[in-house]
């Protein structure tokens, strides 16, 4: 008899154990769940173009690091593929339009910037090339983040962070119903 019951017990137990996991707290796998993949059209987006960022800056290469990162991001985080812009549903163009530094701290016994902050901030726009429908359309969106020199951090580390944190927010944007 006892037997019977702590076998009843042990099949209760690892049966809800297995209800929660196949119910996964909530998460999915499937990344169209996530993602909007249609324009007001109901027209399935499968694909985007990406075109290089152009630059207001003087400085080198800024526009082609976010291009890269929001390349690698679309392909890992959301169900678009890429393609060339003649086969492509959208495309994706952007400006970076403005880069700035500031200090934030100061080492007083050296005279010289102990921690930097540097912003960026740039405009992009979706587009839908069958429809010519735009699908998001961002202005302005500023990121900025912080290094410390001392320590070894430099400018081109920031901005390498910057540009991977803006093509996450790029492809946040990407999620949204609200286009």
């Amino acid at each position: 008899m006892r037997f019977q019951i702590a076998s009843r017990v042990c099949l209760s137990i690892t049966l809800l154990a297995a209800g929660l996991v196949g119910a996964g707290c909530g998460y999915s796998s499937d990344r169209n769940q996530v993602f909007r993949t249609t324009n007001s059209n109901t027209d399935r987006v499968r694909t985007v173009a990406l075109d290089i960022f152009e630059s207001r800056e003087f400085r080198r290469d800024l526009e082609l690091q976010l291009t890269e990162a929001l390349a690698k991001e679309i392909e890992s985080k959301s169900p678009f593929k890429l393609a060339k812009k003649d086969r492509a549903d959208t495309v994706i163009t952007g400006k970076v339009l403005e880069v700035r530094q500031g200090t934030i701290g100061r080492d007083f016994a050296q005279v010289r910037p102990r921690e930097t902050a540097a912003t960026v901030v740039v405009s992009f726009q979706w587009k839908d090339l069958r429809t010519g429908e735009i699908l998001v359309d961002r202005p302005r969106i500023v990121q900025t983040v912080d290094y410390i020199r001392p320590v070894g951090e430099g400018f081109h580390h920031a901005m390498q962070r910057a540009m991977d944190r803006l093509a996450e927010r790029i492809v946040e944007t990407m999620e949204s119903d609200d286009w």
